[in-house]
């Protein structure tokens, strides 16, 4: 996929109990380093009295970018007294695809990811049924066809997880994929799994959103792409957005105006991981957009 000729950059997503001078302090030590800072945002949540904090900087010219996230690393925690991850532009996360029959979500991230808007590398598809198999192969990608059943769902994501180290995954996106991932398959994996929930959450949690939102006369219907936990469509959030309906509109009138915002939110939420825009933080996110 097209890579960008922008310079190396080095991203900081820092918090902690808020102090006097962090962004200063945090700021003067890339500065005395010869760094260039591109874009730095913050947040202090009132109620926690927690501090939040997100740093993009050029490195100093002949800079080992390893060297120099473990020392801004070293530097958060023990001065500042701050959590805080690193990483650099130059890293491509290894994405892979749940999918299951449904294909507009499927289809707009890889035409994204070709276009080079996702900086991550897609390095496979995993299906419980073989709709999607020819259109992953069309798209030159690996595809697995995993069956799960209610009695070998275990089994089945025992499977998963051997496949998911196999292609040395950082993260899952969950493009519609129409299965429960259990508490124990989360924890196994111990990395991001982003699913798009086609309702506006905390309405209309689990299945047949777009029915239980009918039956209701919902005037607005809604996406929400949020992290996936043990607890069903409970996640943190990333991104959410929603239409109008009106009386007029069917069931099927919902799903075909439900599709263009998966489609986007998905879109939207999975650009802002991948850019290490999105720290999460209890049952919420801070999102510097």
């Amino acid at each position: 996929m097209p890579m960008s000729d922008q310079p190396l950059t080095l991203v900081a997503l820092l918090h902690g109990p808020d102090q006097r001078g962090l962004v200063a302090r945090a700021a003067g030590w890339i500065f005395e380093r010869g760094g260039n800072i591109l874009h730095a945002d913050q947040h202090r949540d009132e109620d926690e009295g927690v501090f939040f904090q997100r740093i993009e900087w050029v490195p100093p010219a002949g800079a080992k970018p390893a060297a120099e996230e473990k020392a801004f690393l070293a530097y958060a925690r023990e001065e500042l007294r701050m959590n805080a991850v690193v990483t650099d532009s130059a890293r491509r996360p290894r994405l892979v695809l749940f999918v299951s029959k449904a294909e507009h979500c499927f289809h707009d991230i890889v035409l994204r990811w070709r276009a080079g808007e996702f900086p991550c590398e897609i390095v496979g598809v995993v299906s419980n049924h073989r709709d999607l198999a020819a259109a992953a192969r069309g798209y030159e990608l690996k595809f697995f066809h995993l069956p799960v059943s209610a009695t070998t769902k275990a089994q089945a994501e025992v499977r998963q997880l051997a496949l998911l180290r196999r292609l040395g995954a950082d993260v899952v996106v969950l493009a519609r994929y129409m299965q429960v991932l259990s508490g124990d398959f989360l924890a196994a994996f111990g990395k991001p799994v982003i699913n798009i929930h086609h309702s506006f959450l905390p309405a209309f949690a689990g299945g047949r959103p777009y029915h239980q939102a009918h039956e209701r006369g919902v005037k607005l219907i809604g996406a929400t792409a949020h992290y996936a936990t043990a607890v069903l469509d409970d996640g943190p959030i990333i991104h959410q957005d929603v239409t109008r309906v009106t009386h007029r509109h069917s069931v099927e009138d919902l799903i075909h105006k439900g599709r263009d915002l998966e489609k986007l939110v998905l879109a939207q939420a999975l650009r802002w991981h991948l850019e290490n825009r999105v720290l999460v933080f209890g049952r919420k996110t801070v999102v510097f957009d």
